[in-house]
């Protein structure tokens, strides 16, 4: 098994920036495609970006494009998502989520094995 857990949520007002990291233990990381997600209130759980295991394959919702980044570190097990230029919109809980290996439909969250908790990410305006 392997346990996902977020932090790096909080409070930012509109047009600053915050790091979301994802820390995985329990089983190896490696191999694992990672994915985020992120959950609004009385909303679906919709996709964000995503991260091959090699960290030279990411794709993003274009809600998204060019204001969020996804990046990796294998050596500490942790995917990072750094979101700048935030808006109110992107206001929810944002979770993290991986499987052992890629799928082309990365972008559904019933691709994914493993989730974290989640973290609240609250941008006011």
């Amino acid at each position: 098994q392997v346990q996902l857990v977020e932090s790096g949520g909080g409070l930012v007002q509109a047009g600053g920036s915050l790091r979301l990291s994802c820390a995985a233990s329990g089983r190896t990381f490696s191999g694992f495609f990672v994915g985020w997600f992120r959950q609004a209130p009385g909303k679906e759980r919709e996709f964000v970006a995503a991260i091959s295991w090699s960290g030279l394959s990411t794709a993003y919702a274009d809600s998204v494009k060019g204001r969020f980044t996804i990046s990796r570190d294998n050596a500490k097990n942790t995917v990072y998502l750094q979101m700048d230029s935030l808006k109110p919109e992107d206001t929810a809980v944002y979770y993290c989520a991986g499987r052992r290996y890629y799928s082309d439909k990365y972008y559904l969250k019933g691709q994914y094995d493993y989730w974290g908790q989640g973290t609240q990410v609250t941008v006011s305006s």
